[in-house]
């Protein structure tokens, strides 16, 4: 596998999150020198795509953050008007949502906390969303864990747990083509909400040993005690992390690589491979993916946040 380019490459997180989480790392991959940035728009949809026609042309590549431009579910694609508005935006720049880290490394990840024993089979896991994170949904249940699927609590605030990914997969074909027409604000915490905690759903956060997914949806609801929790997530702060240990999580699990203090969005991550690969999107394909994770020796970043904690 080729990987083309010039001797720095850059490339940048356009995000609906907030601006408070903006950061700016340089890094050294296969012998590229990147720079990685986020910029956050506070939820101004208009903002972002205004951002995104700047940045056209004049970036490597682009991840698109806080939002999804396909929600996925039993290998059927279905589209988030929001999302396709901010990837039609750039005519020349490669952009992604980071779906394509999901079904490859985020996969690779779960696998490997099996075979090292982080996690077990029969454990039971809350996933807070399997149509934002197909791969991981679909990989936490071929390890034979106890799932339950939070994509209608979380998504829609409809307290009943989905315990199959068949149940999750009917469910996606009535809803998310509606769904998917509504503003992505009615589904996803954006710009300051993402700051915003409203404990809710603790029966399900008591209930399972590792909440996984989204950090953004897990740290809405989080409640003010986790004790002994395995959080398996990505795209987490130092500040973040500190919270996760207030309340008593053990292990903070995440699957992008720490880079300067903080672990990067699955987006940003895919964002730096189309720019090493020299690919649009829909040319990249998951052998690609593989071929650079394996290159570069992508690992989850594992941190343990109380050491007194019990299985």
């Amino acid at each position: 596998m080729d990987v083309k380019g010039w001797a720095l490459k850059t490339v940048v997180s356009v995000s609906l999150g907030s601006a408070k989480r903006d950061h700016t790392v340089g890094v050294e991959i296969l012998g590229h020198k990147v720079e990685i940035s986020r910029r956050g728009t506070d939820g101004d949809l208009e903002k972002a795509v205004a951002l995104l026609r700047e940045l056209d042309g004049k970036v490597d590549a682009v991840g698109l953050g806080g939002i999804d431009v396909y929600l996925v579910a039993r290998n059927r694609r279905y589209p988030v008007k929001d999302g396709l508005r901010l990837l039609n935006a750039l005519k020349t720049t490669p952009a992604c949502d980071g779906s394509g880290l999901k079904n490859t490394l985020e996969r690779q990840v779960v696998d490997q906390l099996f075979r090292e024993g982080i996690l077990s089979r029969g454990q039971r896991v809350l996933l807070v969303s399997a149509v934002d994170r197909f791969g991981m949904a679909e990989a936490l249940v071929q390890n034979r864990a106890e799932v339950i699927f939070g994509d209608l609590i979380f998504g829609l605030g409809v307290p009943i747990p989905l315990r199959s990914l068949s149940t999750v997969a009917v469910l996606a074909a009535i809803i998310l083509p509606v769904l998917g027409r509504l503003s992505f604000k009615m589904l996803y915490p954006t710009g300051q909400k993402q700051e915003k905690e409203k404990p809710k759903y603790g029966r399900y956060y008591e209930w399972a040993d590792v909440i996984a997914g989204d950090f953004h949806y897990i740290r809405r609801y989080l409640p003010a005690s986790i004790p002994g929790k395995v959080v398996l997530t990505n795209t987490t702060t130092k500040q973040d992390e500190a919270v996760l240990r207030e309340r008593g999580a053990r292990l903070l699990v995440t699957t992008t690589p720490e880079l300067a203090g903080r672990s990067f969005g699955a987006n940003v991550m895919e964002a730096v491979f189309l720019a090493l690969l020299g690919k649009k999107w829909e040319e990249a394909t998951p052998k690609d993916y593989l071929d650079l994770i394996e290159r570069i020796g992508l690992k989850p970043s594992i941190r343990v946040l109380d050491d007194t904690s019990t299985d």
